[in-house]
């Protein structure tokens, strides 16, 4: 949902980046998490997330994935279609001095994620899927399931995590492909769950 307003400022919330700035994704058409939803989200993962690797699907500028490697997790992959975007996406990954860590996947994330992941011949231990949310209202979720959420799960690890934003108007499936839904969170005008391969072990 496109909002209208001031600019939101990002910062790096916590960890060796805490406090810096990043740019905001350009135009209207992104929302970054920001403020008490995104301490809370990394409040929830902390344990995970010392020499993790994660994923950061409609990454948008970065602002997930950077928290991420603030946090302790050892290798971010960014996957985002918009050039403006990336660059921008690009640009914060330099500003904070993530290029080693970081790797930029660029294009359709349906057609190409599958090859993604058998490129990156890791286990994936945390995955943030943060979908815009005018898309995601229209997503059909039986064609998700086999061009996202499928691949994700047979690069997961055995305990590893998925992580969905949606607008608060669209009631996140309990079941994924093989993933399960393991907790929601509600902030305001959107949802935070939590998918596993094994059920309540987050």
């Amino acid at each position: 949902m496109t909002r209208k307003g001031p600019t939101p400022v990002l910062r790096i919330g916590a960890g060796m980046w805490r406090g810096r700035k990043l740019l905001p994704p350009p135009g209207t058409g992104t929302r970054p998490m920001t403020g008490f939803a995104k301490k809370s989200l990394f409040g929830i993962l902390a344990p995970r997330m010392d020499g993790a690797v994660v994923l950061d699907l409609y990454s948008g500028s970065g602002t997930l994935g950077l928290e991420a490697l603030s946090h302790g997790a050892k290798r971010c992959c960014f996957a985002e279609l918009s050039r403006p975007v990336i660059a921008r996406l690009k640009r914060n990954i330099e500003l904070c001095g993530a290029e080693e860590m970081s790797v930029v996947w660029t294009g359709d994330l349906e057609k190409k994620l599958a090859g993604w992941l058998s490129e990156l011949g890791q286990q994936v231990d945390i995955a943030f899927i943060d979908p815009p949310f005018p898309a995601v209202r229209k997503w059909d979720w039986d064609r998700m399931v086999e061009k996202i959420f499928n691949p994700l799960t047979a690069a997961l690890a055995e305990d590893g995590v998925a992580v969905l934003r949606l607008p608060g108007d669209t009631t996140p499936p309990e079941i994924l492909g093989q993933l399960t839904k393991q907790q929601t969170r509600e902030y305001g005008d959107m949802t935070i769950s939590f998918y596993g391969l094994v059920v309540g072990s987050l």
